[in-house]
Parts: C-alpha cells; structure tokens; sequence
C-alpha cells in the first residue's frame, strides 16, 4: 500500500480520551470515522484487522465442524411476534423498526427467531442433528447510553452460532465443542480471555459462561479465584439459590478466595434448551417417527468488541508523550512491514521500491511511505499509529547493501541485506 493513497496527514494526538486512549487516536488520525452515537466507519487497517478476526473466528469454527451461513439482518416482524420478543424489544427501544406499505420490518439484534426459521426447514429429521449453524454479520441495537466508541455501539458486527441436538447430553457436548472453540479463537488473536459462571439473563436456558478480557476499561465487575482461573459474574449471587446452582453446574463449593476485578465482555455462550423451540415450533421427527423438540445452544463473540479490545491492549505508550500508537501482533497485523525512504534520494527511494514490489510479489502485507514534503521523524511516529510491526528507514545516513530493521514492539534493530529482509518475511 502507498500510503500517498490513503489521504492520511500528519495529526498532533492532543485530548486524548484517558479512559480509551488506543480508539481515541484511531479517531483522531482517521483510522474511525464516527457519523453518530454508535456509529462507526473502519478505514483501511482496523477493517483490515477486523476481517483478520473474522478469518481467525472462520477457519477455527470450521475446524470444530460447525456450518457457516448468512442470513438477512433486515427481517420481517412476524417472526419476532412468533417468538413473543417483538413487544419487549420494542418496547424499551432496544429494536429498530421501519413501516412500509409492503409491512413491518426489523432490524435484528440478534438472531436466535431468523436461525430457527432457517434450520427448522432442513433439520426435519434425527439424522440431520447434531449441528451447529455460525454466521458474521451486523447487528443493530438501539442503546440509550453507547460506550467506548466501538464496545458498544448501535452497528456491530458480530459472530453468532446456534447449535441443533436431540437432547439435553448432546447439546452439553455441543456447548463444550464451542467453548474450546472459543478460547482457541482468542488465543489466536491474542487475548487472554476467562470463561466466567454467568446468568442467562433474557436469553433463558439452563447454563452460560461469559469471556472476559482482565481489563480496567471494562464494565463489567466479576469474581475471580487466580489460583484455580476460575471466575463468575456478581449477578450469579442474586439467585435464591445460587450455592446449589454453582456447586451443581460448575463444581464451585466455596467462593471465599474470589476477588473482584473490572473486565471486558467478549463473547457469551448460552445452553438454551428448548425454550425457543416449544415458542417456534422447532421440532424435527426421532427415531420412533415422533415429533420431537430441538435442543439448542447459542454462541456470540463481539468482533468490534474484539477489535477495540486488541488496539487498546497494543498501545505504545512513550515515556515522555504518554499513549502514541500501536504495535499489532504480526499474526494479526496485516502489513508487516513499513518503509520508509527519503523521496529527494534517488538511489534509496530505487532500494526502497524494489523491496517494496518484490514483498508484495511474496504476498506480503507491505507499506511504502510515499508522502512528499514530509520529514522522516513524522513518518517514524506515523508507523506507530498505523500499527505496523516492522519499520526499515532509507536515508542519508543508510550506507551498504544492508538495511536496518526494527521491531517497533522491542526496539530492537537487525541489519540485514535487502534478499535476508525477504526471505525473514517470506
């Protein structure tokens, strides 16, 4: 990428937000636009980071044998009326709704009544069961009070999967399945996440756990146990019965060791049973030819969530100017590498375009700094802000066949000659 196309400047970071200092530069530096409250537009590299998580979210779901589909976000309001959710979403404001002459539509919040609508019509019998159908796609809630720019918004996309069984045993299995799918999702990315006891709220069901990210940014307040790793959400405590509830479904006896600490919900996995079957009629035919209910499961993981949560744990933060940009993880990252040459040179800017073309030729993510009338100090700090893990300037002082590589993260430099260079990242 030529950075000349991007229309990006230099921006001087001032006022930045304390509590989310990573997304308030990306909204000072353009890499967010924001159009309203909750409402966000992604510029080149956090989108780019964004399908990066998607992929991650794909390949890992597909590999523990799960079926991704898509289905509308824009819905008729029957089905929501079938499962008796229209009124209460619309109700407290949480749905958007638009009226037409051809009816009533709905934007989805979520989408447990568009899912069974779609597996009710090809899981007509046992032997198509179990499975588990995923999509990505954004959803749209109406909140009163948005959050932490993208940590809640009114747009989001979001990674919602709904697993189909024959009984109570195998939808256990099914919600296992999911949960080490989960916690391999984000150790890919990068997050350290705790599966925590959570209530299932609205949602109804029998058990759900929450992945929280350790983080002082986060809403949410929870008990911790660091010497077992294990944690629950302090609403569990409001249950009449909550010591029978822990001790049965989770094997937790005494929570006298938990502390409480602040965290960042990223995803929420639910075992739902058959409540949105007996409302919607899903049901497909046993063994004996009868007919009989799903048993169902339900899986979320917040993308942009996740996105947010990643820049603000990348944060570089300089001794003396305080919070100045990212160093994305280079699984994550989607140039690796930022180069950086003096344009009134012509022997360096032809090294340089010759990296640069013969990198992407490899299919490497790669950043020339093509930008005139700029100095190369304000061309350093900007790879800061894009987040680009490596960094290679060519200026006067560049002398040899070898160049000088260095890992933002670390600080540490590498001299290495132009086909090394390669070949490292290659």
């Amino acid at each position: 990428m030529k950075l000349s196309q991007t229309g990006m400047g230099t921006v001087k970071l001032n006022n930045i937000d304390e509590m989310y200092p990573g997304q308030s530069i990306l909204l000072q530096t353009g890499q967010l636009v924001q159009y309203g409250a909750g409402l966000f537009g992604y510029n080149t590299i956090p989108l780019l980071v964004r399908r990066r998580i998607e992929q991650i979210i794909v390949q890992t779901l597909n590999k523990y044998g799960c079926i991704e589909v898509l289905l509308p976000t824009l819905q008729p309001d029957t089905i929501w009326k079938n499962s008796g959710r229209y009124d209460h979403y619309v109700d407290d404001g949480t749905m958007l709704i638009t009226k037409s002459n051809k009816g009533t539509f709905c934007l989805a919040p979520t989408g447990e009544e568009a899912m069974l609508e779609f597996a009710r019509e090809k899981l007509k019998s046992y032997k198509n069961l179990p499975v588990t159908y995923y999509q990505i796609g954004e959803k749209f809630r109406n909140e009163i009070r948005t959050r932490g720019y993208l940590l809640r918004g009114k747009a989001f996309p979001m990674l919602d999967a709904y697993s189909f069984d024959t009984d109570e045993e195998k939808m256990a299995k099914s919600y296992q399945n999911i949960r080490t799918a989960f916690l391999e999702i984000f150790e890919k990315i990068g997050l350290k996440v705790i599966p925590i006891v959570a209530d299932n709220g609205a949602m109804g069901g029998k058990k759900s756990e929450e992945f929280m990210l350790i983080s002082d940014q986060g809403e949410d307040k929870i008990l911790y146990d660091e010497k077992t790793g294990i944690g629950l959400n302090t609403e569990i405590l409001e249950k009449d019965n909550y010591q029978t509830y822990l001790k049965e479904e989770y094997g937790i006896e005494n929570i006298s060791d938990f502390k409480e600490i602040r965290t960042m919900e990223l995803g929420h996995i639910f075992q739902l049973g058959t409540r949105y079957s007996e409302i919607m009629s899903g049901k497909y035919t046993d063994k004996e030819g009868k007919e009989a209910l799903y048993y169902m499961g339900c899986y979320g993981i917040g993308v942009s969530r996740t996105v947010a949560a990643l820049y603000e744990q990348c944060l570089i933060i300089d001794s003396k100017w305080g919070p100045c940009g990212f160093s994305l993880p280079e699984e994550i990252a989607p140039y690796k590498l930022q180069i950086v040459p003096k344009m009134d040179n012509e022997e360096k800017l032809k090294i340089a375009y010759e990296l640069y073309f013969k990198l992407q030729e490899q299919g490497i993510g790669v950043i020339i700094d093509d930008r005139e009338n700029l100095n190369i100090g304000a061309k350093i700090k900007d790879c800061k802000i894009l987040g680009t893990p490596y960094l290679v300037v060519l200026g006067d002082k560049t002398q040899g066949e070898e160049l000088e590589l260095e890992n933002i993260k670390t600080g540490e430099k590498q001299a290495l000659t132009l086909e090394e260079l390669i070949q490292k990242f290659k």
